[in-house]
C-alpha cells in the first residue's frame, strides 16, 4: 500500500531529549524526521495525524529479545522473524536485536544465515538491527535456563569462524572469567562487536580486567551473575557490584517487575541513571501470548516451560525460565513501580539502547534528521500507533485515521 511521502503529527506531547513539548508538532518526510517543535508547520502535501494529546516518543529499541507471538528466533525460519517483529511492534518496539540461546556451532551458523535472509526482506514490524549471540561461553553455575550440553569456553577458531560468517553480529555475551575470555573480548572489539558480561561467576577484579579488554555492558543485571561472595573466608565484590562501581559499564535490566522487583528497579536507576541503563524485554516466544505451556528456544528441541504470573517458569516452578515482557510494560513499570519520571523511562528504552548499539546518529531521539521511528501512547503507556521509517506498522483499532493505513 502506497503511503503519503509526508506525515504531520499535531497536538502531541512530544518527548524530546530536552523536554516534553505539550502541544508538539512533528513532520515526517521520506522516512526521516524533518521538524520537531511547537509551530504548526505548513506542509501542504502532508497527511495530518491529530494525536489528540497523546504522548509522542522515539520508537522503543529492544537490544535483547528472543521471541514473541508464539515464535522464537531459534526456530530459524524467516516466518518466525517476521512474526516476532510484528508482535513487538504492537507494543511500541521499532528496532530490536534478535537473540540466540546457547547452541552448537552449526545451529549458530544456521541462525546467521536465516537472519541475513530475514533482514533482507521488508517486515511490517520492528526493524532488525543486528544479532545478539547469548552464549555459549558461560559459567556452568550461572547458566540459568541455558542448555548445559552446549556451554563451553571461548574457542578462537570457533568464534573467528562465526564472526567471519556474517556481518550482522552486533553484540555477544560471555562470562569473562573463563579461559580465553579476555582474548575473545579484544577480538570482538577489533571487529566492532559489542562484548557483554553475562551468565558469570566473575568477581570485581575479573570485571575490571574485562572492561580493559573490551567488555562494556552487563547483560540482564542481577540475572545469571554473581554478587558479593566468599572465597577462603574473604568477601569479594561480584559482577553486580562491579557494574555499579565501574562508570564505563552500561547495564541492561528486565524491568518486568518479576525478574527485578520495585526496590531493585529503583536502585539501578539511582546508581546507574537513565543514561547508563537500558530496558530489555529478554522476551521468549510467550510474549504477547496467553498463559499456559510454552517452549524456550527452538519449537522442536527447546525446553518446555510454563507461563504464569507474568513470567516463564520451569515446569516444576523451581526457577524462572524467561521473560514474556513487552517494551510498553517495561516503561510502565519504571514509572509506576520505580517511581521515575516518564522522560527517564523513555530514555532507557530509546536513546540509551541506541547509544549502546552505536545507532545514536539515526535512532533513539525525536530530532531533525533522525529515522522516523516513533510511537504514540496514552497516560497508561498503552500503544496507539507505531511508525517505522515513517510508515505505520501498527495502529490500535480505536485510533482509526482517515487516509492513514497500517502497512
Amino acid at each position: 500500500m502506497e503511503q503519503a511521502s509526508s506525515i504531520k503529527i499535531i497536538n502531541a506531547r512530544a518527548i524530546t531529549p530536552h523536554r516534553i513539548i505539550s502541544d508538539g508538532c512533528v513532520v515526517i518526510k521520506d522516512g526521516k524526521i524533518q521538524y520537531v517543535g511547537t509551530e504548526n508547520a505548513d506542509v501542504p502535501d502532508a497527511t495530518v495525524v491529530d494525536a489528540q494529546g497523546l504522548y509522542l516518543a522515539p520508537g522503543f529499541i529492544d537490544l535483547h529479545v528472543h521471541g514473541g507471538g508464539g515464535h522464537d528466533f531459534m526456530d530459524n525460519t524467516v516466518a518466525a522473524y517476521r512474526a516476532i517483529a510484528e508482535t513487538h511492534a504492537r507494543f511500541g518496539t521499532t528496532a530490536l536485536c534478535p537473540t540466540t540461546l546457547t547452541a552448537g556451532k552449526g545451529d549458530l551458523l544456521r541462525t546467521l544465515e536465516v537472519y541475513g535472509n530475514a533482514a533482507g526482506q521488508h517486515t511490517r514490524g520492528a526493524q532488525f538491527v543486528g544479532l545478539h549471540l547469548e552464549g555459549p561461553y558461560f559459567a556452568m553455575n550461572q547458566r540459568g535456563a541455558q542448555d548445559p550440553k552446549y556451554i563451553r569456553n571461548p574457542d578462537a577458531g570457533e568464534y573467528r569462524e562465526i564472526l567471519a560468517a556474517s556481518p550482522h553480529i552486533r553484540r555477544w555475551s560471555a562470562a569473562p572469567e573463563l579461559p580465553g575470555a579476555m582474548a575473545f573480548g579484544r577480538y570482538l572489539r577489533s571487529q566492532g562487536v559489542l562484548a557483554a558480561v553475562a551468565h558469570t561467576d566473575a568477581v570485581y577484579e575479573d570485571v575490571v580486567e574485562a572492561v580493559e579488554n573490551g567488555y562494556t555492558l552487563s547483560t540482564h543485571l542481577y540475572s545469571g551473575m554473581s554478587g558479593v561472595t566468599r572465597r577462603n573466608c574473604f568477601r569479594y565484590a561480584g559482577v553486580i557490584e562491579a557494574a555499579y562501581l565501574l562508570d564505563a559499564m552500561d547495564v541492561e535490566i528486565i524491568a518486568d517487575g518479576v525478574h527485578l522487583p520495585a526496590p531493585l528497579l529503583k536502585l539501578v536507576h539511582k546508581i546507574k541513571g537513565p543514561h547508563r541503563t537500558a530496558l530489555i524485554t529478554d522476551a521468549m516466544r510467550g510474549a504477547g501470548m496467553p498463559p499456559g505451556k510454552s517452549v524456550l528456544g527452538n519449537k522442536d528441541t527447546g525446553l518446555e516451560v510454563l507461563i504464569e504470573d507474568g513470567v516463564a517458569k520451569l515446569p516444576d516452578r523451581s526457577s524462572f525460565a524467561g521473560s514474556v515482557a513487552t517494551a510498553d510494560l517495561l516503561v510502565r513499570n519504571m514509572v509506576n513501580l520505580a517511581g521515575i519520571c516518564l522522560a527517564d523511562a523513555v530514555q532507557m528504552m530509546t536513546s540509551t539502547p541506541s547509544r549502546i548499539l552505536g545507532l545514536q546518529d539515526t535512532k533513539g531521539t525525536l530530532a531533525e534528521g533522525m529515522d522516523a521511528d516513533v510511537v504514540l501512547f496514552d497516560e497508561e503507556i498503552t500503544i496507539k500507533a507505531t511508525f517505522v521509517n515513517g510508515t505505520p506498522v501498527y495502529l490500535a483499532e480505536q485510533f482509526n485515521l482517515p487516509r492513514l493505513h497500517c502497512y
